[in-house]
């Protein structure tokens, strides 16, 4: 077993950290984003199919683009976010199988299964983006998900061919404390888990 991770990740990674719903004016660089993708890319998936496709919304241009997409309650955090992350799903990424998982031919299982694809490429690429809050966290940015917004102008306005899908947005950046509200609380082991 590898060593356990001290307490002070543990709270960055977990318990300290609060979704943000406001942020401070700090700028996320170029190096902080492919650092996070550095990173969250060795989260495993399944047949290493890594299905998830990120688009860093930054410029005010692009977060124009975002605006009409958004639910009211989500528009001001997001306008003030640094970066809003698009984390959206490669409806082929069952093309990139050869290079990505060599030891087998995993393609044909989701090329000619549509569904298989469908539910494959949700499950991971949703995965892939909690792998992106967790790395986020790690390099000591704060995190917004959200899942209020309409997919399909998204998709629309940012992936006009069709083949990637959106599927939720995450706000990164600096929280801004004040914007913070009250920690809700979890379900207990013996609610949410069994040990058979």
């Amino acid at each position: 077993m590898k060593a356990r991770l001290p307490d002070s990740a543990l709270d960055q990674l977990f318990r300290a950290a609060h979704t943000a719903h406001g942020f401070r004016p700090e700028p996320v660089p170029d190096e902080t984003l492919l650092a996070l993708y550095e990173l969250l890319k060795w989260g495993p998936t399944s047949f290493n199919c890594q299905p998830a496709r990120f688009v860093f919304v930054r410029s005010p241009q692009a977060k124009e683009r975002l605006k009409p997409a958004l639910s009211a309650g989500n528009v001001d955090q997001t306008m003030a976010a640094p970066v809003t992350v698009i984390v959206a799903r490669d409806s082929r990424f069952y093309e990139h199988l050869p290079s990505q998982f060599p030891a087998y031919d995993a393609k044909p299982i989701y090329e000619n299964n549509a569904a298989m694809a469908q539910d494959a490429g949700f499950r991971n690429g949703t995965l892939q983006g909690a792998y992106l809050m967790l790395a986020a966290r790690a390099l000591g940015l704060d995190c917004g998900p959200m899942s209020g917004f309409n997919l399909a102008a998204v998709d629309a306005e940012f992936f006009s061919d069709g083949r990637f899908r959106s599927n939720f947005l995450v706000n990164i950046g600096a929280a801004d404390p004040a914007k913070n509200m009250p920690r809700g609380s979890r379900l207990p082991f013996a609610t949410a888990a069994q040990i058979l």
